[in-house]
C-alpha cells in the first residue's frame, strides 16, 4: 500500500506540473508572435570607413542582400543579376514591430554603406551597387564595352499568407543624431510588418580622363 500511495502521488505531482509547463510555453510563443523589434544603437559604426553591409533581421522569412559589382578596364562591365521570391509559406504577422536606428550609429562614418533593416514576418530587401570604370587614358569609351547593370526582382508569392491580422503598431524611425556628418553613398531599407519588398539600385559608368 505504501508504494501505490507513492505511485498516486507522483501521478498526481505530475498533472499539477505538465498544465503550467504548457502554459508557459503558449505564453512564450505568444510573445515572440506579437512582438518583433529591431534596433542599431550606440556608437555602432561611429567612424566606419569603405565599405559596410548590414542585414538585421527580427521575425521570420525575411529575404536580405547587400550586393556589390565593380569593374574596370577597357572594356569594363559589372552586371548584378538577382531574384528574391517568397512562396506558399504561412506566417504570423506581429501585431507590435519597430525598425529603429538611434544613438550615434555611422555618425562621422564614410564610405559604401547599405543597411537592410527588418522587423516582421515575409518581408524581401535589396541593396545593389555596380559600378564599371574606364582605365585611365581611355578617352573614348562606347557604352556597349563600358557598362553597369543591375536586373533585380522581388515578390512575395499569393500562396505566403499571414496567419495573424489585427490592429497594432508598426513603425521605423532614424534618430536625430544618427548618421551625422556621414559621407559618401548610403542605401538603407528599414521595414516594420509583413509581406513587404523594398530595394535600392545603383549603376555607375565612368569613363576617366588622364590627369
Amino acid at each position: 500500500m505504501r508504494h501505490a500511495a507513492s505511485l498516486v502521488l507522483m501521478l498526481a505531482t505530475l498533472a499539477m506540473l505538465s498544465p503550467s509547463a504548457s502554459a508557459g510555453d503558449d505564453d512564450y510563443a505568444a510573445m515572440l508572435g506579437y512582438l518583433t523589434s529591431s534596433r542599431l544603437d550606440d556608437n555602432v559604426l561611429q567612424g566606419a570607413q569603405g565599405n559596410v553591409a548590414v542585414n538585421l533581421a527580427a521575425g521570420d522569412l525575411n529575404s536580405q542582400a547587400n550586393l556589390r559589382a565593380f569593374a574596370s578596364g577597357t572594356a569594363a562591365q559589372a552586371r548584378i543579376d538577382v531574384r528574391q521570391r517568397l512562396q506558399a509559406n504561412r506566417v504570423d504577422a506581429p501585431l507590435e514591430a519597430s525598425a529603429v536606428i538611434a544613438g550615434h550609429v555611422l555618425s562621422g562614418a564614410h564610405g559604401l554603406v547599405s543597411i537592410n533593416q527588418v522587423s516582421g514576418s515575409a518581408n524581401t530587401q535589396l541593396n545593389a551597387v555596380a559600378a564599371a570604370l574606364a582605365d585611365q587614358g581611355i578617352r573614348e569609351t562606347t557604352d556597349g564595352s563600358l557598362s553597369a547593370a543591375v536586373s533585380a526582382s522581388a515578390e512575395v508569392q499569393p500562396g505566403t499568407e499571414p496567419g495573424v491580422r489585427g490592429e497594432g503598431t508598426r513603425s521605423v524611425a532614424v534618430a536625430a543624431n544618427a548618421m551625422q556628418g556621414f559621407r559618401g553613398v548610403l542605401q538603407l531599407n528599414q521595414t516594420a510588418g509583413s509581406g513587404n519588398a523594398t530595394g535600392n539600385i545603383l549603376s555607375l559608368s565612368v569613363s576617366e580622363l588622364p590627369r
